[in-house]
């Protein structure tokens, strides 16, 4: 973990430490609305440095609307380096809702001085003291907010209210990659290729730094000004050094053999969920649903795969490679970049 001390931005509720040993099946739906307060507690900063602004679940009337013409706009500048050190909501003229979450919801706004936009995530402390999550949401920050990466959501800054905790988010315009696949039913083959190439970059990266996602699905991926994958969720992520661990986390599709048997795990599930992820993209839905759980469970524990006919075979065999009951045995993030079915798709895209 970065040296930074992280703010404290809760209080510490009855527990700590990683207490989720059941499977997160995380609903998509949210919280009420209401509206912040403007006597905010400022919290400490994390500063800015290389991109443009997020999309999630949040709500707040709107004062002076962002608009997307400032997003266009903002596309052709540089991310302003931001001198203060503490932000309070008076800095922020807020927009329209982008979502509703869990705890809270996520609204376009717009920096005062700067003009920059930005999402501004608006989580409800009483339901994350509620769902025992605090010390998740601290180490969200902690981790989201020191990593930098193109194909990664930064995290500007935070601060809190006596009711709210908010998140300053890098909006991504183009919203949830969930929707996209939704709306198209799957993806073809090229267009798999560009996300998968740039989940495993951003992935490499976040190993490089010790970090394992541990919850890589659709619904955890924005798209930002120019279609680019961003990761957005970090909830689930751990910061992991010696990293073994037995938390039983993430989404219930997404699940690798290793975690429902309860054995130690590590950055190894990652790629797992990679390889269910690329059969998501060119299937449309994951390959191991099943109508129970139970039978989920069955079908990944036995590695239960198969393949609709138009699924080439380049893409198949990747699949397959990330898709091994044994964590040792799957390929690993570089080789995925130097494989045939995602070099060659590249290379026809850009020819």
């Amino acid at each position: 973990m970065s040296s930074a001390e992280p703010q404290r931005v809760l209080k510490p509720a009855n527990g700590t430490g990683d207490h989720h040993h059941t499977t997160a099946v995380k609903p998509r739906t949210t919280a009420a609305p209401a509206k912040p307060s403007a006597r905010t507690q400022p919290g400490r900063v994390l500063k800015t440095s290389n991109s443009t602004a997020t999309s999630g679940p949040g709500v707040i009337p709107a004062a002076k609307p962002s608009t997307e013409k400032d997003v266009k706009e903002q596309a052709e500048t540089k991310e302003p380096t931001i001198a203060r050190q503490k932000w309070s909501l008076e800095d922020f003229d807020i927009g329209r809702p982008l979502g509703k979450g869990k705890f809270g919801n996520v609204y376009l706004a717009r920096e005062k001085s700067t003009k920059y936009v930005v999402a501004l995530k608006v989580l409800f402390k009483s339901q994350l003291q509620k769902a025992g999550v605090e010390h998740q949401l601290r180490r969200e920050v902690e981790i989201q907010s020191h990593l930098r990466h193109p194909n990664i959501l930064r995290m500007f800054g935070y601060f809190h209210d006596k009711t709210r905790v908010y998140l300053i988010l890098e909006y991504a315009p183009k919203g949830e990659l969930y929707k996209e696949l939704t709306k198209n039913s799957r993806f073809d083959e090229q267009r798999a290729v560009v996300y998968i190439h740039q989940l495993t970059s951003a992935l490499l990266y976040c190993h490089s730094k010790k970090v394992i996602h541990r919850d890589i699905k659709p619904e955890n991926l924005l798209l930002g000004n120019n279609g680019e994958l961003k990761i957005a969720d970090f909830g689930w992520s751990v910061h992991a050094p010696s990293s073994k661990r037995t938390t039983l986390c993430g989404t219930l599709d997404y699940l690798p053999p290793e975690m429902i048997a309860g054995s130690l795990h590590d950055e190894k599930v990652d790629l797992w969920s990679l390889g269910v992820l690329c059969y998501e993209f060119l299937v449309g839905k994951p390959p191991f649903e099943a109508a129970s759980h139970e039978e989920t469970y069955r079908r990944i524990t036995k590695v239960d795969l198969h393949f609709p006919s138009y699924v080439s075979e380049s893409a198949r065999s990747l699949i397959s490679m990330l898709l091994k009951r044994d964590p040792k045995m799957r390929i690993s993030l570089d080789k995925v970049l130097e494989h045939p079915w995602i070099k060659d798709n590249l290379n026809s895209g850009t020819s």
